[in-house]
């Protein structure tokens, strides 16, 4: 019990400080936000508990955020990078405890009479049952820095997936849109192109009775050929958005689909209260990521730190021998053994200074791109307000 009191209270892990943001406390203000400004507050639910339900509406639109959250393999496989890292850490934590064995062995030698006293040959036979077991007892936290560190790593990678679950559903949001302003682009060219030929089939009449010149029928017809360009044109966008949406689905769109809200009746935009703090980027599941990684370079310190001290290590076996089999478990054939072990570095060309520094540089690199994060969010919701703030 002393001895795992002493491991659980040493460790040489820096204690984790975290980064001032880089950012104002407050989103911009201005004329392109007005709307934010001038708001006295909001009709909607806080953001944590927005759900995208809640913000897409449209049934068509959800059914396809659905069959997406059920079939995209990008977000399939950040899931099982999860599951993948989450083994890996089950791996590292595992080396906390001792590893134990069982094992049974038998061996026959023979040894040729020319090497024996008496001059005749011997055969010898060997039989063993026993239960090994072998500990890193943790005195300077290398394990449980190790440990942590592929703690963090986990709670990243359920970071990332949450973030690759948000960006998938509005990659959906957009795709879908955007298909529903080309089916309105292409009803404007279709309708375009029929008032071309028309005027066309007009100008031919006249043409053919001699009130129109040729350079009137020739311009007519220059009008209906650019029409069918764009008719053309937005044909191809309109195939390639939905073939663009089919990939982020995951699977052919189905033909029981809900029918699709106009583009122009898309309740899409929500009121948002004023005075809004900054530091509600933390929620933000990318910027948890950046964190949760900063965290694990920062225990990847402390294991390195530890390689500069001893390693001890206890190895033990407890079992039966004999030179018979049907003597193996007879009274006198225990056998034991136990090997402690110390191994200290004394001399190793720098490697462990050198892991210590390849840590804490990583670490700083770990911090730059935390604060990049952050600055990152904050420019996108920005960007987001100044739209919110004119699109109206």
């Amino acid at each position: 019990a002393l001895v795992m009191i002493l491991v659980a209270g040493c460790s040489l892990q820096p204690i984790y400080k975290q980064p001032t943001a880089p950012v104002s406390a407050a989103f911009p203000t201005g004329d392109a936000y007005k709307t934010l400004s001038g708001s006295t507050g909001s009709t909607t639910l806080p953001a944590a508990e927005i759900g995208w339900r809640n913000f897409l509406s449209d049934p068509r639109l959800q059914r396809l955020v659905e069959l997406a959250l059920q079939n995209n393999r990008d977000l399939r496989i950040a899931v099982l990078n999860v599951e993948k890292v989450q083994a890996q850490y089950r791996i590292q934590r595992a080396a906390l405890f001792p590893q134990v064995d069982a094992g049974i062995g038998a061996s026959n030698s023979r040894t040729p009479g020319s090497l024996t006293n008496n001059g005749n040959a011997s055969i010898s036979h060997h039989y063993s049952a026993d239960i090994s077991a072998s500990w890193e007892v943790d005195f300077f936290g290398r394990l449980s820095s190790l440990s942590d560190a592929a703690l963090e790593q986990y709670l990243a990678s359920a970071h990332a997936r949450q973030a690759a679950e948000i960006l998938l559903v509005s990659q959906i949001a957009n795709q879908y849109l955007t298909t529903l302003a080309y089916d309105e682009q292409l009803a404007v060219t279709q309708s375009t192109l029929k008032a071309a030929q028309s005027a066309y089939t007009i100008v031919k009449l006249q043409f053919d009775t001699g009130t129109a010149s040729e350079l009137d029928l020739r311009l007519s017809q220059t009008v209906v050929e650019q029409a069918q360009v764009n008719y053309s044109a937005q044909t191809r966008l309109r195939a390639q958005a939905e073939n663009a949406l089919v990939l982020l689905v995951g699977q052919p769109l189905p033909l029981d689909l809900p029918s699709a809200v106009k583009l122009g009746a898309q309740p899409i935009l929500a009121d948002i209260p004023a005075g809004l703090p900054s530091d509600l980027l933390q929620r933000r599941p990318d910027i948890l990521q950046a964190e949760a990684l900063l965290r694990s370079e920062n225990a990847n310190i402390g294991a390195a730190r530890a390689a500069f001290f001893p390693q001890i290590s206890l190895t033990g076996s407890l079992g039966s021998a004999s030179a018979t089999l049907g003597g193996l478990f007879a009274a006198g054939s225990s056998a034991w053994s136990f090997a402690p072990a110390l191994l200290t570095p004394i001399f190793n060309a720098g490697t462990n200074q050198a892991n210590l520094d390849v840590a804490k540089i990583q670490k700083d690199i770990g911090i730059a791109q935390y604060e990049k994060a952050i600055q990152t969010a904050f420019r996108e919701v920005s960007d987001g307000l100044a739209a919110r703030g004119t699109y109206d």
